[in-house]
């Protein structure tokens, strides 16, 4: 069945070529470009000659202008290697691919629609941020493209408009009622700044979150109209594959309508879950829940350690409920572990209550209400006691699971991971089956974050129909978790850094700092934070950006375009920063490796000292300390009674090697302070 390659292309224009190439595509129903020598090129041959297809083959290695016609090839498929193949105009791939293809039975379909038509060049199943990012683009491409979004209702039947979790229930809410407890501090810190008002402020519940849900609903609006405006077919049904290029769509009513497309897109987020136990979906809310609530929730319970919980958890206390967050293990799993307990230490001293190493068992209603009341009883995981406590409100914050289990995916053989849900994809966020892509929440190992989802939906639809090749960077993505003292972070954590670098290649620098707005209001001068983690063996590049401190997202943003570019800590010092802003702020030098556990301890104490002298320069040091007495008990000690017997409460600058010793100017007095 094998047609010898064409040989025939001779030195032309390069559009001429390209034409040709076009040509070749279109008016075969198999063209394979290939080279005679590639044993993965063979393959495929072998494979349509046991299936009996007959085949166009084109063997650049044998054609004069073999190398610019992979280049074209380049261009039009962002395939580099051979072979590359098209089937019924449609590009198939490489030998993978292709052989992936003739297992799942997506080949085999391909090759029977020898005129293969569709009502869509693209469907996308969700309307969230990167499904709508996705199919708008592929929209001002000139494709056909619809979006079937549906939201299933949670146990307690709230469901929500077009846009996803970080329009309806995520993000854009969850950000103004952080707001509101802000404001609430702001009131508090404002008689400092001269404001004199005798009533006592109070918080209204309902007239905050009708003010927020009317803002979402006009975000909802809004992207409907951009949807009509781009001609995107929007369907708010229910999306599930049914065959290879065709899904069903299944509305509120139970209606069916079925609709086929050249390609796919998945971006069905994801969804809070549940704990599995007596009382949760029946008596308990979710982030899902929460930011509609139609009555204040009282005194609430939050379980879990998410940043989910500790947001929630912080403008809840913030706007003056009881808040108690329960807790399993640690604190923002996957985040800086310094970071987080600083987090959890500020919500402390702020009012709220943690219950560490504890899981509840049972949630029962003892009285019905708006809030009602309720009782839940959790054991510790350190042994066999348990505890028991009534609330108003319990909210379930313990993780979210994807949305990919009830779409049919298995009818055409898309692969996920059976523990996680996540949809596994290459490079160009594709699955496994060549025609269908994924986008968002949904992707495993991926950031899980807006921005994210709406950069790789908009380079996914360029890359499919504009002839664009550039791909969706997932590294230095920086991020904020809107805690009340709030979080910014880029790049690996401290844990992470010293996993994938070596630890004794890592070298981190710290600071406290104190923001001029809290020093009149008499807020704390020791909580505020910023740590930068830089790899030692490249140039002190900067591969972790933190800081923990009012607006830390407005400041980490500019830091994550610096890093895109390489920043190292000289140029970091080099940056004149801008004078009073948190900002400006300079990590203390430090080195962070191999930290014995007796000086960690007295560092926290340490670093208590730093305010006063914060800018001073040193004229003493000790270097003359002989390395006997340089451990960290001796150490401590030593500052500890040369500050009380000098009758000073602040020290300034100071650096301290991690392996216990002191090193040149480390430590630094003013003289004419004594």
């Amino acid at each position: 069945m094998q047609r010898e390659g064409n040989s025939c292309l001779t030195l032309e224009p390069r559009d001429d070529l390209k034409q040709r190439l076009w040509t070749l595509i279109e008016t075969n129903r198999v063209m394979i470009f290939s080279k005679s020598y590639c044993p993965y090129s063979t393959k495929v041959k072998e494979l349509f000659n046991t299936l009996g297809v007959k085949f166009e083959i084109l063997e650049l290695d044998l054609v004069d202008d073999g190398a610019r016609v992979q280049e074209i090839l380049l261009e039009i498929t962002s395939q580099r290697t051979v072979p590359n193949i098209f089937i019924n105009k449609i590009h198939m791939g490489g030998c993978d691919k292709t052989l992936q293809a003739h297992k799942s039975g997506y080949l085999q379909k391909l090759l029977q629609n020898d005129s293969a038509t569709y009502e869509y060049d693209l469907i996308v199943i969700g309307g969230g941020s990167g499904g709508l990012a996705c199919s708008k683009e592929a929209a001002n491409w000139g494709k056909k493209v619809m979006v079937l979004d549906y939201v299933t209702p949670t146990p307690l039947g709230k469901s929500w408009g077009l846009g996803g979790t970080c329009v309806n229930v995520g993000c854009i809410p969850k950000k103004l009622m952080h707001q509101a407890a802000l404001l609430g501090q702001a009131l508090k810190d404002s008689r400092k700044f001269g404001w004199e008002y005798e009533e006592n402020v109070k918080h209204n519940w309902e007239t905050m979150t009708e003010a927020i849900q009317n803002y979402i609903g006009s975000l909802n609006w809004g992207y409907r109209v951009s949807l009509r405006e781009k001609s995107v077919s929007y369907i708010n049904s229910y999306g599930e594959f049914v065959e290879h290029h065709t899904i069903k769509a299944i509305n509120r009513k139970g209606q069916e309508t079925f609709y086929t497309a050249e390609r796919f897109v998945i971006a069905t987020g994801e969804r809070p879950r549940y704990l599995g136990i007596p009382g949760d979906k029946e008596y308990c809310i979710t982030s899902d829940d929460l930011f509609s609530l139609p009555y204040c929730p009282g005194k609430t319970l939050i379980i879990g350690a998410s940043y989910v919980a500790l947001e929630c958890g912080g403008f809840l206390a913030g706007i003056g409920l009881d808040v108690t967050i329960m807790v399993r293990s640690i604190l923002l799993r996957g985040f800086d572990q310094e970071i987080a307990e600083k987090i959890g230490s500020y919500m402390e001293m702020h009012g709220v209550t943690f219950l560490r190493q504890y899981i509840p068992v049972t949630i029962q209603q003892l009285e019905e209400g708006t809030p009602g009341r309720l009782k839940v009883v959790a054991k510790s995981t350190e042994g066999s006691e348990t505890i028991e406590g009534e609330y108003n409100t319990v909210l379930i914050a313990i993780g979210r699971e994807s949305c990919t289990r009830k779409i049919g995916l298995e009818k055409i053989g898309v692969k996920i991971n059976e523990n996680t849900g996540k949809i596994p994809v290459n490079d160009e966020e594709q699955t496994n089956v060549s025609y269908v892509y994924a986008v968002g929440d949904v992707l495993e190992d991926k950031l899980e974050l807006t921005p994210v989802a709406i950069q790789a939906g908009k380079l996914l639809a360029r890359r499919l129909y504009g002839g664009q090749l550039e791909k969706c960077d997932y590294i230095n993505v920086p991020t904020t978790v809107f805690t009340p003292l709030e979080y910014g972070c880029c790049g690996f954590s401290e844990e992470k850094a010293r996993e994938l670098f070596n630890k004794d290649n890592i070298e981190v620098f710290h600071t406290y700092f104190w923001p001029l707005e809290w020093t009149i209001a008499g807020r704390e001068n020791d909580t505020c934070f910023g740590k930068i983690i830089c790899n030692k063996r490249d140039n002190n590049r900067v591969i972790g950006f933190h800081v923990l401190g009012p607006n830390a997202g407005e400041v980490t943003q500019g830091f994550a375009a610096a890093m895109k570019c390489g920043l190292t800590k000289q140029l970091l010092d080099d940056t004149i920063g801008i004078h009073p802003t948190c900002g400006e702020v300079r990590e203390t030098k430090e080195y962070c490796t191999n930290l014995p556990a007796g000086l960690k301890n007295y560092q926290t104490l340490v670093d208590k000292y730093q305010q006063v002298f914060f800018e001073r320069q040193s004229k003493c040091n000790l270097d003359s300390l002989n390395q006997n007495t340089n451990n960290s008990h001796t150490l401590f000690s030593f500052l500890f009674f040369f500050f009380l017997f000098t009758g000073l409460h602040n020290f300034g600058n100071y650096k301290i090697i991690k392996n216990g010793y002191l090193s040149k100017g480390m430590l630094s007095l003013d003289p004419a302070a004594l």
